[in-house]
């Protein structure tokens, strides 16, 4: 219970900060100055840093249902504990999504557009316009990236010490690539709270944001268990 616990207020405040950074503070802020690519990269970078150390030592800070599901191929994780993590972070990151529309119904003027509350998206009408084929192709290769980087970091070669700033600081890099493409998932959770409350395209676009990811983290895995870990 605890570690599913720790499972949904790291995934919470992964959305909220994240998406909340995006939404109320981001390129097309209201106030005197949006924070930007970069800030938006930095929230849910920095987000994932402040998560690893405080839930860390708890739940191994998965917050990401991706990362559950490479655990659990590489034989880290037992299969009843990665559904109750799953269903952890579905939870979180709903709530989260629940919490910043609140907020945002309290702004001026505000409308549910299509791709609200800072949800993943592709194609025309959404930030840079990309195809599906370049949404999925971003989303599964940055994904494997981050799992391989969370790999080893977390391995008997990694700073164990080191390894949630190395984690979130990879986690600010893929965004930066992957912001104008997609909005950045690498995390089905992080895509499911949002879209669920912004419907539309959002939701109907959902699946690409679950699939890929996890596809990008099992490779991910598996190349990690059949080659880095092999005697």
């Amino acid at each position: 219970m605890k570690k599913n616990l720790a499972e949904f207020i790291g995934t919470f405040c992964l959305v909220l900060f994240g998406c909340g950074a995006a939404v109320v503070s981001g390129i097309s802020s209201t106030g005197p100055a949006g924070i930007g690519l970069l800030g938006i990269s930095l929230a849910f970078g920095v987000a994932v840093v402040v998560m690893a150390y405080a839930i860390g030592p708890i739940s191994g800070c998965h917050i990401n249902p991706a990362i559950t599901i490479s655990m659990l191929v590489s034989g880290k994780i037992s299969l009843g504990e990665s559904i109750g993590y799953i269903i952890s972070q579905l939870l979180g990151a709903t709530v989260a999504a629940a919490v910043l529309y609140s907020i945002q119904k309290g702004m001026p003027g505000f409308t549910m557009g299509e791709w609200a509350l800072g949800s993943n998206g592709w194609g025309e009408g959404y930030l840079g316009g990309y195809s599906m084929q370049s949404a999925f192709v971003t989303e599964a290769v940055l994904t494997f990236v981050f799992l391989f980087v969370i790999f080893a970091t977390t391995s008997k070669w990694g700073n164990s010490n080191m390894a949630g700033l190395a984690i979130g600081l990879t986690l600010v890099l893929i965004h930066l690539v992957a912001i104008p493409i997609t909005g950045t998932s690498v995390n089905p959770a992080r895509s499911f709270g949002p879209a669920i409350f912004a419907g539309g395209k959002a939701l109907q676009q959902l699946w690409l944001f679950i699939v890929a990811p996890i596809a990008g983290g099992v490779a991910a895995a598996l190349v990690w268990k059949g080659i880095f870990e092999k005697e």
